[in-house]
Formats: structure tokens, C-alpha cells, sequence
């Protein structure tokens, strides 16, 4: 029994036509889970000492990017980039300034938030 074009189900008539591929690359970086948990912590905090106001996330092809922003009509005074072509050799992390100055880069998400995570100080 040979079906025609108007028994097949569509579905399948999709499957067939997607090319299906092994070793396919992500179109896009993106932070995981557990990255973003600790980013948006460190931003909550700063949020409530009034430091931060807004934020913003793009994921782009090569990298994967978190803006903070002091107020939301400037330009982010934070960016918080994970670039995985950079995983063996400087590290992925990077926190860069508003200058364009790279303030800390590493293998680790947690050390490189350090150059901004200011911890409560004994006074």
C-alpha cells in the first residue's frame, strides 16, 4: 500500500526534509542555567544598593553577551561576555568596562565577577 501526498502525514513530510546533522553547531551562545543564576544574583544585589537599574541580554553567533546599565537611555557601564573561542586560551568570561577595557577575564564565571561583585564591608 503506497501512500499519496494526501494520506502522509505532514509531520513526517518535515522530518524528512530537515537535513539531519551529527555534529551540528549552535547558531547562537547562551549562557546556562546556573551562569545566568549567578549573574542575575550579583545583579539583584546590585539593584537593591541602588547601583544598577536595568540590563539587557544578547545572544549573539560567536558570543554571548549581559549589559548592565546605570540608567536605561545610556550606553551599559558592565558587559559580561562568555566567547567560547576564547575557552582554551584566556578564558571564556570577560567583564569589560563602558571604556572598552577588559577588566577581568578567566576560565571561571565566579572569579571574573569578582572584579565587580563588591562584597559588604566592615565599617
Amino acid at each position: 500500500m503506497s501512500l499519496t501526498s494526501e494520506d502522509a502525514d505532514p509531520s513526517e513530510q518535515r522530518a524528512a526534509a530537515r537535513p539531519v546533522a551529527a555534529n551540528a553547531q549552535p547558531n547562537q551562545v547562551t549562557f546556562n542555567r546556573l551562569e545566568l543564576r549567578r549573574i542575575l544574583n550579583l545583579y539583584g544585589r546590585m539593584v537593591a544598593d541602588g547601583e544598577w537599574r536595568d540590563y539587557a541580554i544578547d545572544f549573539l553567533k560567536d558570543r554571548a553577551v549581559f549589559s548592565v546599565y546605570r540608567r536605561a537611555s545610556e550606553v551599559p557601564i558592565y558587559r559580561i561576555e562568555k566567547d567560547p573561542r576564547l575557552a582554551r586560551k584566556q578564558g571564556m568570561y570577560s567583564v569589560i568596562s563602558a571604556t572598552g577595557l577588559i577588566l577581568r577575564r578567566g576560565h571561571e564565571l565566579e572569579r571574573v565577577l569578582l572584579a565587580i561583585d563588591r562584597k559588604l564591608a566592615v565599617v
